[in-house]
């Protein structure tokens, strides 16, 4: 059976530890000058700037994350301002922003279609993401794994921690595996076993 290709960027499914992840996440903003759209699933980084809305809170700015940066963590929703406000942050708008950022957290994530599938041998690598098309209308990242870059080295930004296994998951293309973020803000890089 062939797995279904629909990228949602990263889920979080669970910690390191395997307690199940129950919606933990920090209120991040995103800067009205960021031109880049954010959607619920796209990793993010640290800005370096910070923002104060007119309730007084000061958040701070978060903007999508590259392959070669040290990832914050991942938008697991964008709050609403209104109630006709977009399920993902529109480009060029100030936003707030709900991110899981804890180091021990393992994502789910779709493999991507290019390349030499990913095997079982290939679990306790580093990976690369890939960016991909977005959907402005579930507001999903189209972030995947890129399946051509696995490999020991500690720069990468993720590792391959564990397979999902579910009778509609196999191994090859679009194939779903948990993922750690191997350059994270808060925790130490490690190289690939």
């Amino acid at each position: 059976m062939a797995n279904t290709n629909n990228p949602k960027g990263l889920s979080p499914v669970k910690f390191l530890s395997g307690a199940p992840w129950t919606g933990q996440a920090r209120i991040y903003s995103v800067a009205a000058g960021d031109s880049t759209a954010l959607h619920i699933g796209d990793p993010v980084l640290d800005a370096g700037t910070s923002q104060t809305w007119a309730n007084g809170d000061v958040t701070k700015d978060v903007v999508k994350a590259a392959t070669t940066d040290v990832i914050t963590g991942v938008v697991v929703a964008v709050l609403p301002d209104t109630r006709d406000s977009l399920i993902y942050r529109a480009a060029s708008t100030a936003r707030r922003v709900f991110v899981a950022d804890s180091p021990d957290l393992l994502f789910e994530v779709q493999e991507g279609t290019g390349g030499t599938a990913l095997t079982a041998n290939d679990l306790g690598l580093n990976i690369s993401f890939a960016a991909g098309t977005p959907s402005t209308v579930t507001g999903y990242s189209g972030v995947t794994i890129d399946n051509g870059t696995e490999a020991t080295t500690n720069t990468l930004a993720l590792k391959l921690v564990e397979f999902v296994n579910r009778p509609d998951n196999a191994i090859g293309d679009s194939a779903k595996w948990l993922v750690r973020i191997n350059r994270h803000r808060y925790a130490d890089q490690l190289a690939g076993v």
